[in-house]
């Protein structure tokens, strides 16, 4: 009798653990988005630090890394599908005659692309120099790739949580709003050049944003139905810039080109996280009574709501973020590159004048309303087929 009652409690055990458990490729995706984020911050700060000396640095095989996890774990996942008596043959789609679930299409494709972008990136650099542009060419092949692997790995794991339930659905929604969070710290880097500190009085910058970041906010509660979504992403993206904020200046660094028009002697980062958790969390507050809505009623809500408050929070922050007064570990406003001149904004803590009028001003913040109801719309209907989504 104890003999049975054992069995019966290890069989349960198993059963538990089989049914809360996440598939490897799950996790070895999100180790590789992971991977893609902390090596592009970390190679953004070499390049203000050091300049780019070789393509082998250790930032650039932590991106890499990304593409070669994507690349060989779904490559393995079609692969197995199709010839394989994988379990996911049932849950999977046919792509020119293979079969896997359709994050793993994705994802390798995003893999593949990051890995074709790194002899196209080291070419550039041999040709043309050091890069003087986020977005040179091979640099948008590797964003392109870079956002093929977060969509595609957060694809898989929404059609796994839309599958699940309990303990093992609570586990994957983490994952989801992670990896949300992820593509929005993607989204964030390649308008870098647009939101630093002395930008943040323009109406570009505001317009870049709301481009890009009321997408993901949109996306996230819709798809997953929790109530605090876009705060708890928000929430990541913020823990995780401000970890790279205080983390990198701990590691030494001397640059290797010039001109150096100032010394360095650490890492720089890449500067504080924009607010986008004030606005984030207003909407998840008003969220239950807007989200009954015809889709472009809650966009037209959203999008005006996630401006007005962006706006209000952050333009009163970069007044004191632009300040010597933030000058100091925590808001990081005196790092300066080694390349950065006396005389430059950064350094005298001038906003740049981006509209030369007030009237280019106050158009370039209706566009940027606009982009915030338009990118509102997007997120909400991404979120809509992401929630629907089991293959």
């Amino acid at each position: 009798m104890a003999a049975s009652i054992a069995f019966d409690q290890t069989a349960l055990a198993v059963d538990r653990a089989e049914r809360t458990a996440i598939p490897w490729y799950i996790w070895l995706s999100v180790i590789g988005v992971t991977s893609a984020m902390i090596g592009g911050h970390w190679d953004i700060s070499w390049h203000r630090s050091i300049g780019r000396d070789t393509f082998w640095t250790a930032p650039h095989l932590a991106i890499q890394l990304c593409g070669i996890i994507a690349g060989i774990t779904c490559g393995y996942l079609i692969l197995a599908t199709t010839f394989g008596n994988s379990s996911l043959r049932a849950a999977s789609v046919g792509v020119l005659g293979f079969r896997a679930p359709i994050g793993a299409f994705i994802t390798a494709w995003g893999g593949f692309t990051m890995i074709v972008s790194a002899p196209f990136d080291d070419w550039w650099h041999s040709a043309y120099g050091l890069d003087v542009k986020i977005l040179s060419p091979p640099h948008v092949v590797l964003a392109i790739g870079m956002f093929g692997v977060e969509i595609g790995t957060l694809v898989l794991v929404a059609s796994l949580m839309n599958r699940a339930s309990g303990a093992r659905r609570r586990m994957l929604l983490a994952l989801f709003l992670y990896v949300a969070a992820m593509i929005l710290v993607a989204a964030f880097t390649i308008i870098m050049e647009y939101t630093g500190r002395v930008m943040l009085h323009s109406a570009a910058s505001y317009r870049a944003v709301c481009l890009l970041a009321p997408i993901t906010i949109a996306m996230a509660p819709r798809a997953t139905g929790d109530r605090w979504a876009a705060t708890k992403l928000t929430g990541i993206y913020t823990v995780f810039l401000l970890a790279l904020e205080w983390i990198l200046p701990l590691f030494p660094a001397q640059p290797k080109l010039g001109p150096v028009l100032r010394e360095v002697t650490h890492l720089i980062p890449n500067g504080f996280p924009l607010l986008v958790i004030v606005p984030a969390f207003v909407l998840d507050l008003i969220r239950p009574r807007i989200d009954r809505l015809p889709n472009w009623q809650h966009a037209l809500i959203a999008g005006t709501v996630f401006f007005a408050i962006f706006l209000a929070a952050q333009w009163p922050f970069a007044t004191f973020l632009n300040s010597p007064a933030a000058a100091n570990a925590f808001f990081g406003s005196g790092y300066l590159e080694y390349f950065i001149s006396p005389q430059s904004n950064q350094a005298l803590y001038r906003f740049v004048q981006f509209e030369k009028t007030p009237a280019a001003f106050r158009n370039g913040l209706l566009i940027a309303l606009a982009c915030a109801i338009g990118a509102s719309w997007i997120g909400l209907a991404r979120g809509d087929w992401l929630r629907r989504v089991r293959r």
